[in-house]
């Protein structure tokens, strides 16, 4: 049988489990933030953006309309390269735009790898290994990591006992029960920092790190916000833990600065990326360096295959001479102030409806107030308006847009959603 887009999704369906959206990607004729169904040619505004991780949308000129660079990936994508033991210019050259574009003097130790789960799964292998070398009133005592209630920092082995956000991903699977910190409400910081010490006090130097997404995305957008991370930072120095941030879904300009860390003035010893980088891995630094024979510095502590993937490393690098060439981080800030407005006005319009609206930079979410509205309005969103949003937690709705979203789509997108509540308003309000 010839596979075509016709039928794409029925032979797919043969083979695995079929629960994502109704479309079959034209990845030739989808351009910027416009997904195009194959099938059909239906175009979808797309503010999902293949779950946060496509930073210049689809078919950006300045990655189609070079042959020398399309050349280059095309010799990187023909041979899957060991870069663990096996180096090339294309990996050095990838090195050093990170460096430059996304690097912090504070960090300067990288270690690249296929996936979020498994950046963080090393970050923190980072983090035993450093407190393992230190005094420890019992070294035999097992690890423990101290993280977030509403967490979600993977699928892969050590990240199961962190991700907390929903029994379908964790049920079932053996885990370690770690201590865990509640998710501070608005001028309640003081309580859950309090948790924090408690915890720090009661296990002692077997805590080896304190991890938390600065924005909770799969557990609803939610903030952890500046002074509880700042003092959960001040704690981690008391305690002699090590500060690690997960920033897979957060970094690489999407808050308006490089790393949401920076916006939020933190200090971390350790930060977890991936997504729009394309390549996953850490970057690592600060109390770190405090072990000169840690697990960066021991050749085969930390390791992978691939160390990465070339082709990725390849198309990496023109993303980010783009994104420094174009001014995007910055621009994020803007557009992400705009869509601020707009959504606070939907608010206005909605107030029955439309709750908690927050953001950072292109980072935005609202709530609806139940799960089953919410699912109601996705589904009219991407029917009826064919604009595609992200859910989040129990009630909220996410932007995840692409760095070079315009102003325009933002406005359409939020339009949208504004349609989309006046449509329900009637039924909801019973008039």
């Amino acid at each position: 049988m010839e596979i075509t887009a016709d039928n794409a999704l029925e032979e797919l369906s043969r083979h695995v489990l079929m629960d994502g959206l109704d479309l079959v990607l034209d990845l030739e004729r989808s351009r910027g933030s416009t997904l195009v169904d194959a099938r059909g040619g239906e175009e979808y505004l797309d503010l999902l953006s293949f779950y946060g991780s496509l930073p210049l949308g689809m078919n950006h000129p300045g990655m189609t309309g070079d042959p020398a660079f399309l050349a280059e990936l095309t010799r990187a994508a023909l041979h899957k390269v060991t870069n663990s033991d096996i180096y090339t210019a294309q990996y050095a050259r990838f090195a050093a735009a990170f460096s430059r574009v996304l690097g912090d003097p504070r960090l300067p130790h990288l270690f690249f790898i296929d996936g979020g789960a498994l950046a963080v799964e090393n970050a923190l292998k980072v983090a035993f290994d450093w407190r393992d070398r230190r005094p420890r009133a019992d070294p035999a005592a097992p690890l423990e990591v101290l993280h977030m209630e509403g967490a979600f920092h993977g699928r892969s082995g050590y990240t199961l006992s962190l991700t907390n956000t929903s029994p379908t991903v964790t049920a079932r699977f053996p885990s370690w029960t770690w201590p865990r910190v509640p998710v501070p409400e608005p001028g309640a910081e003081r309580a859950a920092v309090e948790v924090a010490r408690r915890h720090l006090e009661e296990r002692g130097d077997r805590i080896a790190c304190f991890i938390a997404e600065p924005i909770q995305g799969a557990g609803g957008d939610r903030h952890l916000g500046r002074e509880f991370l700042l003092r959960m930072q001040e704690l981690c120095h008391a305690y002699d833990v090590l500060f690690v941030l997960d920033e897979v879904q957060t970094g690489c300009g999407m808050s308006g600065a490089p790393w949401t860390y920076q916006r939020l003035g933190l200090a971390p010893d350790v930060v977890a990326f991936g997504k729009k980088t394309q390549v996953c891995g850490l970057m690592a630094g600060g109390r770190v360096d405090e072990v000169p024979d840690g697990a960066l510095a021991v050749p085969d502590r930390l390791g992978s295959t691939w160390g990465g993937n070339t082709a990725d490393m390849v198309r990496a690098t023109r993303i980010l001479e783009i994104i420094e060439r174009d001014g995007l981080v910055a621009a994020a800030e803007a557009k992400g102030a705009h869509l601020g407005r707009l959504l606070a006005d939907l608010a206005a319009a909605h107030p029955e409806l439309v709750g908690d609206v927050r953001g950072l930079g292109l980072m935005w979410a609202f709530d609806l107030p139940d799960p089953a509205l919410r699912r109601e309005v996705l589904d009219r969103l991407r029917r009826h308006h064919r604009v595609l949003l992200l859910p989040g937690g129990p009630r909220a709705v996410r932007f995840r847009p692409s760095l070079t979203i315009g102003l325009g789509e933002l406005d359409k997108a939020v339009a949208a959603v504004d349609a989309v509540l006046t449509s329900l308003t009637p039924a909801r309000t019973g008039t």
